[in-house]
């Protein structure tokens, strides 16, 4: 028999009826080709959104405990009507919570991180000839209360599987072909990139790429996992997410990646004295708000007051405020506004290490559309750019024909042939 491999699918390749038995034949497919199959399920469809619609519903601020223990059912509602699709096909299947499953995480209710997985039951099945599926997005704290790892999470489930399974591959199902250029929807001659490196797609997956969860890149290149980003509904080869030891030398730029959901916060009349930006990014912390670029001026001679300006996700813009009010208060900052009409665009590129004029090309593609840079944040494979909302998808387009990524204008590489 041959290894193990982890089979991700995500909403909409689960949707309805039909397309849970096509994902239930793929999975049913795999193992009759020798693999042990351990499947990871998001919820179907809109379920997710609609289950928080009906938390809103019955209060203004959930508890999170609670919320984890409403939002974790969907998942559990796609593995279990999964199974009975793959046990109609000949074939048997268990079904598994996250926490049955092994999954142990911390206490931060809705954007838990995974901390072990202690895989015994998924073992002791495979080796009963069973297949089986995980309800994704989930898991069971240290407090052994039920958590849910944040939008996305269900690929964090499978790559942490793939690591404990020690998995020959962890292939995520999703409703697009493969990681692109840029998003197809805004530039039409997008390419599809047949390999990325795991630190070019850390950038594009913090940049706004949603074709795969930050944390679970971020796991797959501490846990040297080798994922497989393709289609749910072909069986064309996608994208391969490997180590940079495993890819040719790449392009200039890989990619143009985008964001909407911005927010700014800016902090009016911070006083100078030491300390105060730690209290500040310290309450931040303990809310779990990611804060992405940070501004600060100094007061002048003349007196001028000292201001701070940093983004946040634009969902975390009322927990960001919470946190913020009294800190402010005791620290003597003199007001907070908020703009939540951002957007950002990023290019990325492993290609930018070794090559100088990328930022002023960036710079100058976006002043020759009339497009406002708010704010800046460099990596040595990044330059990300907040601009308003509405400039996002001109800057996009902008910024791909610049640096030629349309499909027939790069050479497709692989350096070592299709993927399988």
């Amino acid at each position: 028999m041959s290894g193990t491999v982890v089979m991700k699918f995500g909403g909409t390749s689960v949707a309805d009826a039909e397309r849970i038995k096509r994902a239930a034949r793929r999975i049913v497919s795999a193992r009759e080709q020798g693999h042990r199959v351990v499947a990871v399920l998001s919820a179907r469809g809109k379920t997710t959104d609609e289950l928080i619609s009906a938390a809103e519903e019955v209060s203004t601020n959930p508890d999170p405990r609670e919320m984890d223990m409403l939002l974790s059912t969907g998942e559990r509602i796609s593995c279990a009507l999964c199974a009975m699709a793959i046990n109609d096909l000949g074939h048997r299947a268990i079904s598994l919570t996250g926490s049955q499953a092994g999954i142990v995480t911390d206490t931060s209710h809705t954007k838990a991180r995974i901390l072990d997985v202690r895989a015994d039951r998924i073992h002791e099945a495979l080796d009963e000839d069973l297949i089986v599926l995980v309800a994704g997005f989930q898991g069971v704290s240290t407090a052994r209360d039920v958590t849910t790892l944040g939008r996305g999470g269900s690929d964090t489930t499978a790559v942490a599987l793939a690591a404990a399974l020690d998995a020959e591959v962890c292939d995520i199902y999703t409703d697009v072909a493969g990681v692109y250029s840029a998003d197809p929807r805004i530039v039409p001659d997008a390419r599809k990139l047949p390999v990325v490196s795991f630190e070019e797609m850390l950038e594009m997956s913090a940049s706004g790429a949603g074709v795969l969860q930050l944390r679970s890149v971020e796991y797959a290149r501490n846990h040297n996992v080798r994922i497989h980003c393709r289609s749910s509904f072909t069986e064309a080869p996608g994208t391969l997410v490997v180590g940079e030891e495993e890819t040719m030398e790449r392009p200039l730029i890989t990619a143009v990646t985008h964001s909407r959901d911005e927010a700014r916060l800016t902090l009016l009349g911070v006083p100078d004295h030491p300390g105060v930006s730690g209290r500040i990014f310290t309450a931040l912390a303990e809310a779990n708000i990611n804060v992405d670029m940070i501004i600060q001026d100094e007061p002048d001679n003349d007196g001028a007051e000292a201001h701070m300006s940093f983004t946040v996700p634009r969902t975390d813009l009322r927990q960001a405020r919470l946190a913020l009010d009294p800190v402010a208060a005791e620290v003597g900052i003199r007001a907070i506004s908020e703009n939540s009409d951002m957007g950002k665009v990023s290019v990325v590129g492993a290609g930018m290490k070794s090559h100088p004029g990328v930022a002023a090309k960036v710079f100058s593609t976006l002043g020759d559309q009339g497009i406002n840079i708010e704010m800046i944040s460099t990596s040595p494979i990044k330059i990300s750019c907040v601009v308003s909302v509405e400039a996002v998808d001109r800057a996009v387009r902008a910024l791909h024909e610049a640096f030629d990524l349309g499909a027939d204008q790069i050479e497709v590489e692989h350096p070592f042939g299709a993927p399988a």
